[in-house]
């Protein structure tokens, strides 16, 4: 399954890292000592998050695509 949803990655001083924001998916974030990595985390976690939320019978949000931010 190739995971469908936005990821928001920066490089962050304070953790010395890039990290990757999962918006639609709360609590869902990886990081990396580079960008290239900080995306193939946010992609395993996310198969993780996916994964753990069907095990607690949780729902799984839908894809929306490009989130919009004021």
């Amino acid at each position: 399954m190739q995971p469908k949803y936005e990821i928001l990655i920066y490089w962050s001083a304070e953790d010395n890292a890039y990290l990757a924001e999962v918006p639609e998916l709360p609590g869902c974030m990886a990081d990396g000592a580079s960008y290239q990595e900080a995306l193939k985390n946010a992609e395993l976690i996310i198969r993780e998050w996916i994964e753990t939320a069907q095990e607690l019978g949780r729902t799984i949000p839908e894809p929306r695509g490009k989130l919009m931010y004021a």
